[in-house]
């Protein structure tokens, strides 16, 4: 993985908490507007430095939830109205445009 400095950590960040209530990101729609160069940056950060962070709110590019907590993190966004299918979130309804 490529190096990750602070302001990148930062970045990320306030991307992440910049999403509404009710929508959802992408691990790469993160990575791309922080100029990272890897959605997987995107997902060590949220491993290392989540807390006070929406990280429901950021699933993988298929719509699904990709974390070991996938059953809250589904249950919190349909808590905000974020309706999954099959467990899978529609996109085209559901993504926050950065």
């Amino acid at each position: 993985m490529a190096k990750v400095s602070d302001d990148d950590v930062e970045r990320v960040r306030a991307l992440i908490a910049g999403i509404p209530s009710g929508r959802v990101c992408t691990y790469g729609d993160i990575a791309a507007a922080a100029g990272l160069s890897s959605p997987r940056i995107v997902g060590w950060i949220l491993r290392t430095d989540s807390g006070g962070l929406p990280w429901h709110r950021v699933i993988n590019a298929a719509g699904r939830a990709s974390t070991h907590k996938s059953d809250r993190q589904l249950e919190l966004l349909r808590a905000e109205g974020v309706l999954a299918e099959d467990g899978r979130v529609p996109l085209r309804e559901y993504r926050h445009n950065l």
